[in-house]
């Protein structure tokens, strides 16, 4: 079993310095940016989605703890915004560390996910994936994610 915990500010850069050159990868790779085009613009987003850190009100940032016996285990992060009027959240980030990708850890954590939300009161899960990301399409489509467009 999965758990959910906020992010602290001490963690919040280590996340950045996953997030931000792996979203500019994808939007240079999906809009045809150059890469420094796409980092600026990587930037820009996340400073303005993000702009008070882990205390940005309506985000929610959380690590995902794989519990052990000896030590809980920080396994990946999670990236969301509740719309708490239509019960429903956005998932921006997902994301496993890569050594530990290939366990079942993703989907796992997005049952677990699904179990806490459903707890919460919230009805429905959406996300965007990127069209050449086929591993996370692979997970979300596993996990019975239905696709409903294709850009």
């Amino acid at each position: 079993m999965i758990s959910f915990r906020a992010m602290t500010e001490e963690e919040f850069p280590a996340y950045l310095d996953y997030f931000i050159p792996d979203y500019a990868d994808e939007i240079a790779a999906n809009y045809g940016l150059s890469q420094d085009d796409a980092l600026l613009r990587a930037n820009k987003e996340i400073s303005d989605a993000l702009n008070e850190g882990v205390n940005t009100h309506g985000q929610m940032l959380l690590c995902l703890i794989e519990p052990s016996i000896h030590q809980d285990k920080h396994v990946g992060y999670l990236w969301y915004k509740p719309d708490t009027i239509m019960r429903t959240v956005f998932i921006y980030d997902f994301h496993i560390f890569n050594a530990l990708q290939g366990q079942g850890l993703a989907k796992q954590a997005l049952r677990d996910f699904e179990e806490y939300l459903r707890e919460k009161g919230f009805k429905e899960i959406r996300l965007r994936v990127a069209g050449d990301n086929a591993r996370a399409r692979h997970v979300y489509e596993t996990s019975g994610f239905g696709v409903t467009g294709i850009n």
